[in-house]
């Protein structure tokens, strides 16, 4: 068996941000050389996400205004996380509805997805540097 790792960079210049990086893990894939195992991507931040979902622009749209709906950003003293100094207690609960991570398959080489799945970057607290993790095993 073998392993591969691989980051990402994000510095994204709004807040929140939604970033389809199904290209750049298939080009990990790729240069990883394996042809048959798992692919695991994981934000590397507690107020980013990593998610699997359609590349829809409407879609997308409902995922920002339901999750700010769910924990919105303002007021931020309604939240005790952000007496602390900080004011980004909302993405570190959106991050934990939309997950830390996803493991997709590798079959012959490639991201083994169902109809219209892709790989999403999502940023709650952006305007700094940020990292995915990619770790690939298999043979």
């Amino acid at each position: 068996m073998k392993s591969y790792r691989e980051e990402l960079s994000f510095h994204t210049s709004q807040r929140r941000d939604y970033i389809n990086i199904t290209d750049q893990v298939q080009a990990a894939v790729d240069q990883s050389g394996i042809q048959e195992g798992l692919c695991l991507v994981n934000a590397m931040h507690i107020t980013a996400s990593v998610y699997i979902n359609d590349d829809e622009p409407g879609l997308i749209s409902d995922y920002d205004k339901w999750l700010e709906k769910l924990a919105p950003h303002e007021p931020v003293a309604q939240y005790r996380h952000n007496d602390t100094g900080e004011d980004n207690a909302d993405a570190h609960m959106k991050r934990q509805v939309m997950g830390r991570e996803v493991v997709v398959a590798v079959t012959k080489g490639k991201l083994d997805f169902g109809p219209w799945e892709q790989i999403f970057y999502g940023e709650f607290d952006g305007r700094r540097k940020k990292r995915v993790l990619i770790k690939i095993i298999g043979a």
